[in-house]
């Protein structure tokens, strides 16, 4: 009993640090604290890994728990009522969890609030484009928290990041926002400019 003990928090622990690069972003903009987002970055290259061996464990916990209990030969007592932490509805939660806790940086932009906003434009000469090359993002989570924080500065028309691109397209109005402002906006979540054009 102690072994399968291991192997469900072993598959907690394997699908939570396999989540936690792209948890953080939320977690960094729910406690206000956004420059955080970007602290477990380094482990987005193992999460194949991870998410491999999460599945794994659990497999073999279920495996572990379905397959037939040997019969003894004994007059003793053995209709014991396993513990909750032992039993099969458990396993099942732990499942549950270890799949919604993968599954999270697909689904992980609702946790962050709609920041669009009406847009008049007077002259459209004052709309610019501008890439921004930016390290650090791994997930769409980390898009996700990038958006976020531009959208909050006034004149931003569109604001597309892009972790697979390592970018951010930022469409603006040059008389009310300035790409100084915008790289410090990006800078502020803890992901970094590493350079910037005007897109044509």
């Amino acid at each position: 009993m102690k072994s399968e003990n291991k192997l469900i928090g072993a598959g907690l622990l394997t699908a939570m640090a396999a989540s936690i690069c792209c948890i953080t972003p939320v977690l960094a903009l729910i406690a206000g604290t956004s420059g955080i987002a970007s602290t477990f970055s380094w482990i987005e290259p193992f999460r194949p890994y991870l998410i491999g061996l999460t599945i794994l464990v659990l497999l073999f916990a279920w495996y572990q728990k379905l397959k037939p209990q040997k019969e003894i030969d004994c007059e003793c007592e053995t209709d014991e009522k396993p513990k909750f932490i032992q039993s099969k509805k458990f396993l099942g939660i732990v499942t549950v969890f270890a799949i919604v806790m993968l599954a999270f940086p697909y689904y992980s932009g609702i946790f962050y609030p709609n920041t669009e906003k009406q847009i008049i434009v007077v002259d459209k000469s004052d709309i610019k484009t501008t890439e921004f090359t930016i390290s650090g993002m791994t997930c769409a989570s980390c898009e996700e928290h990038v958006n976020h924080e531009v959208n909050k500065l006034k004149g931003i028309v569109n604001s597309k990041a892009s972790y697979e691109n390592g970018n951010a397209i930022i469409e603006f109005d040059k008389t009310k926002a300035n790409e100084a402002e915008i790289e410090k906006a990006i800078n502020s979540t803890g992901y970094k400019v590493t350079d910037k054009k005007e897109v044509n």
